[in-house]
């Protein structure tokens, strides 16, 4: 923001790092000022460079389930770390958590894991390339699958038309085989399918939406996809990396009762450490090598760090974790709900789980499109002075924010409070 002075801190990251950050929504340029460099953080708080301590609703964007340094995942993390950090051969380790993703995604009879949501994708989309012998996927306009080429990706210029390269780099030949349709329009995925018969590989969707703010598909979308893409002979692919074990356990796929081919996850399967991972039938994950003909691998793929603090964390879990977590964030958001409205009089409020988005628009959005006519500079006023407050929120008015089992009503009241101030 143009008259703002740049901190110590950032001024030191620019002459490092591009841009000053290592990921471009650090560095505040949608709501001004410059980033806060974090140095600590504990159950429901971070703690930046200069002391000042901040109610965490951005949780290493979901990442963090219970609460930072959590007692349990640090020690497993302190455990391994003294067995030592990385190998590069096959461990047991990543057998342990397999199975604790097994039993909560039972769709993912085979699995492989990565080190992040974005490789995670970028394999399961070869695989589907692989095993259907086709090049064309589909996705939705708003959702974020990671920043491999053929998913950054925008929409052409009619329903269902090639699609256009959003970010410089993208060979244009790359981008014309993705197809980017609109979210929650299920005439459209018909009009699509009709017109393009045997061409999909698959159809990759956030079930529930996190990058455009929090937007859930509605049931019969997700089933209409399900029905499409079987009827086609393409996959259909479930992006949960935020919404996997986030939402509940099984994810969203659980909670609506659909069973994609294939599913993708991050975040929270690592404990807050670097993850990703994809999986489906295991007739479909036999055409990875060294089974079959398509070829995935990393040499930190299941690092035993990461796989230790995963394990610590989704072993902890079970219903009544989600039960009382999901009756925390229904409560906490129909309170902030009223709160918000009380001061602005076009915000609304969505919620998945524990995950939640307030929009300044009059009411939630069901995609892209709506989603983008929010209030920016309103929201870039409303985050400034929450930071004032000391509650950090993502820095943009399109993402997901999220409440922790640590966040309890000391934290939440502190929220509220700031809410009916900014």
């Amino acid at each position: 923001m143009e008259g703002v002075p740049v901190s110590r801190a950032f001024d030191e990251s620019r002459r490092v790092f591009a841009g000053g950050v290592n990921s471009p929504v650090r560095a505040f340029r949608a709501v001004g000022g410059s980033p806060v460099f974090m140095e600590s953080g504990l159950g429901p708080y971070l703690y930046d460079n200069e002391g000042h301590r901040y109610v965490d609703l951005c949780l290493s964007w979901g990442a963090v389930l219970l609460g930072h340094a959590e007692e349990g995942t640090v020690e497993a993390i302190r455990r391994q770390a003294a067995r030592g950090t990385s190998f590069g051969t096959a461990t047991e380790y990543e057998t342990r958590l397999g199975r604790l993703i097994q039993r909560a995604f039972p769709a993912m009879e085979r699995l492989r894991f990565t080190s992040s949501g974005t490789e995670a994708a970028m394999s399961a989309l070869r695989l589907a390339r692989g095993v259907t012998g086709r090049e064309r996927i589909v996705k939705f306009e708003g959702c974020y699958h990671g920043h491999a080429d053929s998913l950054l990706v925008k929409a052409g210029s009619g329903l269902a038309t090639f699609g256009a390269a959003s970010s410089a780099g993208v060979p244009a030949a790359l981008a014309a085989l993705t197809t980017v349709l609109p979210y929650n329009d299920t005439a459209a995925a018909e009009a699509f399918f009709k017109a393009n018969r045997r061409q999909t590989a698959c159809v990759i969707v956030e079930p529930v939406a996190g990058n455009m703010g929090v937007v859930p598909a509605g049931p019969a979308f997700l089933e209409r996809l399900r029905r499409l893409t079987a009827a086609d002979g393409a996959l259909l692919v479930f992006d949960e990396v935020i919404t996997g074990f986030r939402v509940g356990w099984g994810g969203v796929q659980h909670r609506v009762g659909i069973e994609p081919d294939l599913t993708v996850l991050g975040k929270v399967i690592g404990g807050g450490l670097p993850v990703g991972a994809f999986g489906g039938r295991a007739a479909l994950m036999s055409a990875l090598s060294p089974e079959g003909p398509v070829y995935q691998a990393g040499t930190l793929s299941g690092n035993p760090l990461s796989m230790a603090a995963g394990a610590a964390v989704l072993s902890s879990l079970d219903r009544k974790f989600y039960e009382d977590l999901e009756t925390r964030a229904a409560s906490f958001a129909a309170r902030a709900a009223r709160v918000l409205r009380r001061k602005h009089r076009n915000v609304s409020f969505a919620r998945a789980g524990s995950m939640f988005t307030p929009f300044f628009l009059p009411r939630a959005p069901r995609n892209f499109t709506e989603a983008a006519r929010a209030d920016t500079r309103a929201f870039a006023r409303f985050f400034r002075g929450l930071l004032r407050a000391g509650v950090y929120a993502p820095p943009s008015a399109f993402e997901a924010w999220f409440l922790s089992a640590s966040h309890g009503e000391p934290e939440i009241g502190k929220v509220l409070e700031a809410f009916s101030r900014c």
